[in-house]
């Protein structure tokens, strides 16, 4: 060969390098979550990234559209027979794990009976089978002691935790001990090799997924198309750092920029900011109600006085009220049942003195209060930071206690007193769906027993949501919504802080980001 052939050669292959580097980088969506993923089992996990982690390595029976109208997911569909009280659910063909197993009626059986043990809308509707058997390979059977209407939307994952679908040999892991081996028959397989908690974690197109055949991707429901080869996530350490791995190209997708970032971003031509998710956010207030002095409601009670919610949301959200709202109570504002009763309680004038007179009254003497807090750069930092000061201005003695996610997550589950490593307040969110009704809502359970950590005891509450579950026509559904709400400034299971929506962040050529909270099918690079 000449010497120029040669050459020619060689400046051919130092062309084509960049271009496959090039093409190899367009496969591969490249995230920042909000907050960091540190726990990875579906149904631990009442944090955001948990959530959408769920939903990219694992799928569901029924997927929730944009209305929240469940629709068969994993399923062809269903039969109900027997006044309502027998359900048959048929799966679809051909579905896979990632393990290259099938997936079998027998797996859907065991991970519903492990999901049931720990979420709120999943124990009211274990109350009511007589019966969960699989009777062949594709055939998922209830038999029910009376009608559930909503066991779609219960199966459909409406709640903090996800009823996702795995392998029974995982499912069969008691409820309390937390999966670790991700296997899921969702579009993407989780990569453990590559996962560091808190840091990073990746995921792989799951070649043998197949999504449905009809309809459209709508929130979960419909064909779960996917256009990248790998999606990673990257936790970046503070604000301001993803913001500037954003505006250079470093990554493709932010997930929740702070507010007062997004004048920056917005002014950059090379990046899009939008709020995808309409329903928001609510943050709370969350009581132990095992331990002194918050076993006493009127104590929590007093600490209505001390709350106020524009003081928390100017915080998470700035100044510009076009992303939230103060005088919020029990569902937000997009909820049909969203409504003002009692509202007064968190809306009046905020007196310190009258809240501090009114916990001596009730019995306080300046115990301990351990706050949790969580690191990082999640909007739980600033709800926390401002929900610890107002306690502190309404006289309480606090500790705060900042730890990672995961291991405030580990402390929220200890019933044992604060000085043994149990706790006292804690703040968390109610995303989007999670903050419309009362099944969804699993910070108002009042059995002493079930829901989000914090054990509050409420017969009437429980009465109400019972009531509620039973009724169908929506005018009686938003009458019980009203007495709900005014029962919660009475037995006070947590305090609303205020509703905001979070707007995220993404290159220009990132396109079609479905509605709702972050997921990856449907998103493509134009």
């Amino acid at each position: 060969m000449r010497r120029r052939d040669i050459l020619k050669l060689s400046a051919g292959a130092a062309l084509a390098v960049p271009r496959i580097a090039r093409a190899q980088r367009e496969r591969v969506l490249k995230f920042v979550p909000t907050p960091d993923l540190v726990v990875l089992d579906p149904i631990w996990g009442a944090f955001r990234t948990t959530h959408v982690h769920a939903h990219l390595v694992f799928d569901t029976l029924y997927g929730l559209d944009e209305t929240f109208a469940a629709r068969p997911q994993m399923l062809e569909g269903h039969v109900v027979e027997s006044d309502g009280t027998l359900w048959k659910l048929q799966l679809r063909d051909g579905l896979r794990f990632h393990d290259g197993e099938p997936v079998l009626a027998r797996d859907a059986v065991a991970s519903l009976q492990r999901w049931m043990v720990r979420d709120g809308f999943g124990q009211s509707l274990k109350e009511v089978i007589a019966e969960l058997s699989a009777p062949d390979d594709r055939t998922i059977q209830f038999r029910l002691t009376k009608p559930f209407p909503q066991l779609p939307v219960a199966l459909a994952g409406s709640t903090t935790t996800v009823p996702c679908i795995m392998p029974e040999r995982l499912a069969r892991t008691d409820p309390f001990v937390q999966v670790t081996e991700m296997v899921g028959s969702g579009p993407y397989r989780f990569l453990p090799a590559e996962f560091s908690a808190g840091g990073r974690s990746a995921y792989e197109r799951f070649a043998a997924y197949v999504p449905r055949s009809e309809g459209r991707q709508s929130y979960t429901a419909g064909p779960k198309v996917t256009h990248f080869d790998r999606v990673e996530w990257q936790s970046l350490g503070d604000p301001a750092t993803s913001v500037a791995a954003l505006l250079q190209g470093e990554v493709d997708w932010l997930d929740s920029p702070s507010t007062d970032q997004l004048p920056l971003l917005t002014r950059n031509a090379g990046v899009t900011a939008e709020v995808k998710d309409p329903s928001g956010s609510i943050a709370i207030m969350r009581f132990n109600h095992l331990q002194p002095p918050f076993d006493n409601v009127a104590v929590r009670r007093a600490l209505l006085g001390a709350v106020d919610q524009a003081d928390v949301m100017s915080a998470v959200a700035g100044t510009d009220r076009t992303y939230w709202r103060d005088k919020i109570g029990l569902f937000g504002p997009r909820s049909p049942l969203a409504n003002e009763a009692g509202i007064e309680a968190l809306s009046g004038p905020r007196d310190y003195e009258k809240v501090k007179r009114d916990l001596a009254a009730a019995g306080y003497r300046g115990e301990r209060i351990v706050v949790l807090a969580v690191a990082g750069s999640s909007y739980l930092v600033y709800v926390s930071q401002v929900g610890a000061d107002q306690l502190r201005r309404a006289g309480l003695n606090i500790d705060v206690q900042t730890t990672d996610a995961g291991t405030m997550l580990r402390r929220t589950l200890s019933k044992e007193p604060p000085d043994k490593g149990g706790w006292n307040v804690y703040f968390t969110l109610l995303d989007g769906l999670f903050n419309s009704n009362p099944a969804t809502n699993t910070a108002i359970r009042g059995d002493g027993k079930s829901g989000q950590a914090g054990w509050p005891n409420s017969p009437r509450l429980e009465v109400l949501r019972q009531s509620w579950l039973d009724a169908s026509d929506i005018a009686e559904q938003k009458r019980i919504g009203e007495q709900m709400q005014l029962q919660i400034w009475q037995d006070v299971p947590y305090i609303p802080l205020g509703h905001w929506v979070r707007s995220t962040a993404h290159r220009r050529n990132i396109v079609d980001l479905p509605w709702g909270f972050p997921a990856f099918y449907g998103v493509r690079r134009a």
